[in-house]
């Protein structure tokens, strides 16, 4: 079996809310043609200002209420 092909991974939806010190994206992937995929990723600020990618895991309550509007525009992609 091949491995992950970036180019064949179309992204159908993507918005992003920033917040103090990271920010969330909601997005709607299709890999090969496939069935549209919801993604929530995070990425982190670092000291020097950049970001990276971090664990989703735990959603504060104010992270929440950010994404759940994007969360609903996302699901008209799927």
């Amino acid at each position: 079996m091949a491995g992950f092909d970036k180019s064949l991974d179309k992204e159908l939806f993507s918005k992003t809310v920033e917040f103090e010190r990271s920010r969330i994206t909601v997005a709607v992937f299709a890999y090969n043609n496939g069935t549209p995929k919801l993604q929530i990723s995070r990425e982190n600020k670092g000291s020097d200002g950049e970001y990276t990618f971090s664990k989703l895991g735990r959603l504060l309550k104010s992270e929440l209420e950010a994404i759940l509007p994007l969360i609903e525009e996302a699901k008209k992609h799927l």
